[in-house]
């Protein structure tokens, strides 16, 4: 299925239809607002270490917690013993964790055969963050353990695409962060940046504040197989 790639950046997505096959979502900041929890726990690891929060807040967003110890833990520091004690907080921790706005229904309104998370939040803490956001785990979930490179690298939504069994020209992506954004444009995949903290937007890339205004539209085609035509 070609389907032409629309023009770009921040062009009023209220006029804009998008055609495809498969879905692929970001959880944090997409589909979930966990803001206070992920502040909270980074901003006792900043205090800690005597780090500015603010840069780390600004550059870890979408990216997977090692990779983040790694660049601001002090040297010498046991990057993976703070990781999983970090990771023993965020889980213990599910205050405040809403779902965004239209996310729940946009999420039942979709074929499941055709919906995959893709996230840098490992299994255990995707499951208890989707669960606490009042949101069903799509049966196909790309976490932190299932890939070699996390974000801004493609290969988390190249994954999800091939377990759907699609092309990534027939999907979309649906992401907040930064490094989201350019890992689902370099694995060739038509993108919709979500919310207010998406950073300079790559040409292609729209733009939606939340789901409120978002439909989904869901026919068979002669194969049977699923189309999916989003009103953004």
């Amino acid at each position: 299925m070609n389907i032409p790639t629309p023009a770009a950046t921040r062009t009023p997505a209220a006029t804009r239809t998008l055609t495809c096959r498969a879905v692929l979502f970001d959880m944090d900041g997409t589909l979930v607002d966990s803001t206070a929890v992920v502040e909270e726990v980074w901003g006792e690891f900043a205090a800690r270490y005597g780090l500015d929060i603010a840069e780390i807040l600004r550059t870890s967003h979408g990216i997977q917690a090692e990779d983040t110890v790694r660049r601001f833990a002090p040297a010498g520091a046991d990057v993976v013993a703070l990781t999983t004690e970090l990771g023993a907080m965020e889980r213990a921790r599910t205050a405040g964790i809403v779902a965004l706005p239209g996310a729940t229904e946009l999420l039942r309104s979709l074929p499941a055969e055709a919906v995959a998370l893709v996230t840098s939040a490992d299994r255990i803490l995707a499951d208890i963050r989707m669960d606490a956001a009042g949101l069903a785990m799509p049966a196909t979930a790309v976490t932190a353990e299932l890939v070699t490179r996390g974000k801004p690298h493609p290969e988390g939504y190249l994954k999800a695409a091939g377990l759907l069994g699609v092309k990534p020209e027939d999907a979309v992506v649906f992401e907040d962060a930064p490094a989201g954004i350019a890992a689902g444009v370099a694995a060739g995949i038509r993108t919709v940046a979500v919310g207010p903290n998406t950073g300079e937007l790559p040409a292609g890339v729209l733009h939606i504040p939340d789901y409120s205004a978002v439909t989904a539209s869901v026919e068979t085609d002669a194969g049977g197989r699923p189309v999916i035509s989003f009103r953004l």
